[in-house]
């Protein structure tokens, strides 16, 4: 495509990416100085969060493009097994777009009446949960090539969130926290918990059916 698009690409990316970087740091200003346990944990439970991880992903991800905005229109700049490479191609932005809309869905959907945000956090709060997912979203709808997304992605993509949840329930054992409630052992049973997890990789896949089932209509 033109050069236009591809500018466009890059400072749209530039944006979501200095939004990304910018409520990630203000989040972990604001749960260290906000900190009911030891420096220590409240990092690692401040990297236990999906919503965390795959913000940071997001981030990463744009700031890749920002600085090779002709890979993410399936620019083959840099060598195939590059990890920059990987990250600009359109099923792993198709992926990550799942990761960050089911952040979205989820907060919006389920977390929401848990707590009431003030201040710099419900700033943050919007930006993590609303802002990002949304744009990154749009960033798909609009610049990423949906021609060859296949079916059998789906379940390569389905490894970042099965890993993620078999690693909270590991570390809540162990420690006793657990960073959604709809998955925190310490107040709801465990058949409880299985079924949510459950329901939530039924999400993923859904989403994943979705947005896949978009590039084959687009194909068309």
């Amino acid at each position: 495509m033109g050069q236009q698009p591809t500018r466009a690409m890059q400072i749209y990316s530039a944006i979501v990416a200095i939004l990304g970087w910018t409520a990630v740091v203000l989040q972990f200003y604001l749960i260290l100085i906000n900190r009911t346990a030891s420096v220590a944990e409240t990092i690692i439970r401040f990297f236990s969060f999906f919503t965390i991880l795959t913000n940071i992903l997001v981030a990463f991800c744009c700031t890749m493009l920002c600085l090779r905005p002709g890979a993410g229109r399936g620019g083959s700049s840099g060598s195939s097994g590059s990890w920059l490479h990987f990250f600009s191609k359109p099923a792993t932005l198709t992926a990550i777009t799942v990761y960050i809309t089911i952040v979205g869905l989820v907060y919006n959907l389920v977390l929401r009446s848990y707590w009431d945000p003030l201040g710099l956090q419900l700033w943050v709060d919007e930006l993590l949960h609303s802002v990002i997912p949304s744009l990154f979203l749009i960033f798909w709808l609009v610049f990423v090539p949906k021609n060859n997304l296949h079916w059998k992605d789906i379940f390569s993509w389905l490894i970042y969130p099965i890993a993620y949840i078999l690693f909270i329930l590991l570390r809540g054992a162990l420690s006793g926290f657990y960073p959604y409630p709809f998955i925190d052992i310490n107040k709801i049973a465990y058949h409880e918990a299985f079924i949510n997890t459950a329901g939530l990789l039924v999400g993923f896949f859904v989403l994943s059916l979705l947005l896949i089932g978009i590039g084959k209509m687009s194909r068309r």
